[in-house]
């Protein structure tokens, strides 16, 4: 068993990372900044790049934020590593292995992106340009392009503050390594709450 699950982890890390790394070179090899393509009218391809945290949040540095994700995700993949050889249930690994894999994701595109590629400002972005890329090592931006405007409407004049303003929900803008993030964790705290904090508590004690 214990070499099954840590075959399954493997299997969803990568899984995840090559659908998450396909699409998104996929969007800046075929799109401009800000395009859009429209799926259903609830849900467009919009491409657009993040230089923060997911779902467009700005909050700290690049270069901070890059060797935080980098550290972070060394963390994970050695809880991941201990939950394998501890024999954990194989749906508590999975859900730390979706985890894992969005957050390699988008260390991808922060680690190498601005490097292999131009910018995308009016233009579709080349690979591996002659110029050279937009950006440094660790300063590349995030490819986000899943946009699910489900309800557009105009607020009413008696909302206070916003009244008359357009209203969209929902707004953010995110990727396949978000959505990873997102269910992971959202699984974690439904189904797995006691199992994590167990975990994490026998981990605290073994590191005393």
């Amino acid at each position: 068993m214990k070499f099954s699950k840590g075959w399954g982890a493997v299997l969803i890390v990568m899984l995840l990372l090559i659908l998450d790394q396909a699409l998104k070179i996929w969007i800046k090899t075929h799109m401009q900044l800000h395009e859009s393509i429209e799926i259903t009218p609830w849900f467009y391809l919009y491409f657009t790049e993040n230089p923060g945290m997911a779902f467009g949040i700005e909050v700290i540095g690049k270069l901070f934020l890059s060797v935080f994700r980098i550290v972070a995700v060394g963390f994970i993949g050695y809880y991941l590593y201990k939950l394998v050889k501890e024999k954990y249930s194989f749906g508590f690994i999975a859900c730390v292995s979706l985890i894992f894999a969005g957050a390699i994701g988008n260390i991808i595109d922060s680690i190498f992106y601005g490097v292999v590629f131009d910018h995308s400002f009016g233009q579709v972005a080349s690979f591996m340009p002659a110029g050279g890329g937009y950006a440094t090592w660790l300063h590349g931006k995030v490819v986000d392009m899943f946009y699910f405007p489900l309800i557009q409407t105009v607020l009413p004049d008696w909302v206070p503050i916003w009244g008359g303003e357009e209203f969209v929900f929902f707004r953010p803008i995110f990727n396949l390594a978000d959505s990873a993030i997102c269910v992971g964790v959202f699984l974690l705290l439904i189904f797995y709450r006691h199992t994590l904090s167990a975990s994490l508590s026998k981990e605290k004690e073994s590191s005393k």
